[in-house]
């Protein structure tokens, strides 16, 4: 069954455009010139405040959530329930992947790509604000964070220009309209699309391309069969399917596509008591999307 609906709680997953941290060569400054890092010196002076010892702070709460928006050195996490909180973080942050990312598990700054999930542990700042200690990610999240950041098709590259100005224009959260979802539906622990699926897949695509300023953002779930990492693979898996179809057999843009998510069993389309229920759980939203800011048409 393929349903068309509203849903307007999706719209915490929304965030593109992360801004990537960048270091400088030129770390030092003296009378208003550039000193090179590596320089030999011993009579440069270094302002600002240093970082605090997050050692000697009050421990804060920890936060479990997705990354829903992203600026200089701060992040906002919004929890499974939609509740947002602002993390600051800093050189002393620690950030971490589960099992590890390319043989080491820690990673910088520009890791922290808008919606991943997220585990932070934090500390009360000196002015009151929650400072991150520890951030943790799970392998995979990052890895196929990566994979649509960097534009695994080639197809991205070409449309470089196309994509910037999009993100420009759909870079705030919560401001986007729903003009329809699709939902495909899997066979318990399965991934795989039926011809049905797929055909309504094209169809769905066809619909996008009809609306103008559309956007696809695809999510993930399962029902409440299985281990929590299980079904958060699982969920993405079955994102990634109607991700790969959209793209190859249906000619979707890749920088038409926002970020995609895989949720396990959050938001269920019905309860898990039932075989039935589970059956309507076990699902992928499509879901085609304008920003207010170009929606001539309205919600």
């Amino acid at each position: 069954m393929r349903v068309m609906s509203k849903k307007a709680g999706i719209l915490a997953l929304l965030a593109i455009g992360t801004l990537p941290m960048a270091t400088s060569s030129f770390a030092q400054q003296q009378g208003g010139a550039a000193v090179p890092a590596n320089a030999a010196r011993g009579d440069i002076t270094v302002t600002g405040e240093p970082a605090p010892d997050m050692s000697k702070l009050p421990q804060g709460p920890e936060i479990k959530g997705f990354i829903s928006a992203r600026n200089a050195d701060k992040m906002q996490v919004t929890a499974p329930d939609g509740t947002k909180q602002t993390v600051a973080f800093n050189e002393a942050t620690v950030i971490k992947a589960s099992k590890g990312l390319f043989g080491s598990n820690k990673l910088a700054v520009a890791s922290l790509m808008n919606g991943l999930p997220v585990t932070v542990k934090t500390v009360q700042g000196p002015d009151g604000t929650l400072l991150a200690s520890q951030i943790n990610l799970r392998n995979g999240d990052i890895k196929t964070a990566n994979m649509i950041h960097n534009g695994t098709d080639q197809r991205f590259a070409a449309n470089e220009q196309a994509t910037e100005a999009l993100r420009g224009r759909m870079g705030d959260i919560d401001k986007y309209n729903i003009k329809s979802t699709m939902n495909v539906h899997f066979d318990t622990g399965k991934a795989v699309l039926s011809a049905e699926d797929k055909n309504q897949l094209c169809q769905t695509a066809s619909q996008a391309e009809s609306t103008e300023n559309a956007l696809i953002l695809v999510v993930g779930y399962t029902d409440s069969t299985g281990s929590d990492d299980t079904n958060q693979a699982l969920s993405e898996k079955r994102a990634s399917s109607v991700i790969h179809y959209l793209q190859q057999a249906c000619h979707w843009k890749p920088y038409r596509m926002l970020t995609p998510s895989g949720m396990a069993t959050a938001d269920p389309a019905a309860s898990n008591d039932t075989p039935e229920g589970k059956a309507q759980n076990r699902r992928v939203s499509v879901n085609i999307l304008v920003s207010k800011a170009v929606d001539v048409n309205g919600a």
